[in-house]
């Protein structure tokens, strides 16, 4: 008898956990998300310090830029990229800040937007 009693047992059960689950799932998800972004970063960092590293003296600035914003689906306005010659005018270094957002739906507005670095060297290969 105590089987009738338990009738609908699961659907209610499944009704507390489910939220739960798809909160977790999000959370997962929109952390993948920040990861792509950490290793888009990086791919735009390297890039950013070969384009400069093969520019022109008064144009190595601006091959920075252009290497980091071309070097993936990372949004160019939320992209700083910072260019420097190292001393000894051997190599450059170049530094990629980003801004990666957590807009994600329902988890999105729980989590602050994820501030993503990298730094890439290289010897310069031009000296004009």
């Amino acid at each position: 008898m105590s089987r009738a009693r338990d009738h609908g047992q699961s659907t209610v059960e499944l009704a507390i956990v489910l939220p739960v689950v798809v909160v977790l799932l999000l959370l997962v998800v929109q952390f993948a998300l920040v990861i792509r972004d950490q290793v888009l970063v990086v791919h735009a960092a390297r890039e950013a310090a070969r384009s400069a590293s093969v520019a022109a003296t008064d144009d190595r600035s601006e091959a920075a830029r252009r290497g980091g914003t071309g070097a993936g689906p990372l949004d160019p306005d939320r992209l700083r990229v910072t260019e420097a010659v190292l001393p000894g005018n051997q190599r450059v270094r170049v530094r990629i800040d980003y801004v990666s957002r957590t807009d994600l739906p329902l988890v999105g507005a729980l989590l602050p937007d994820v501030d993503l670095s990298s730094d890439a060297t290289m010897r310069l290969e031009s000296d004009q």
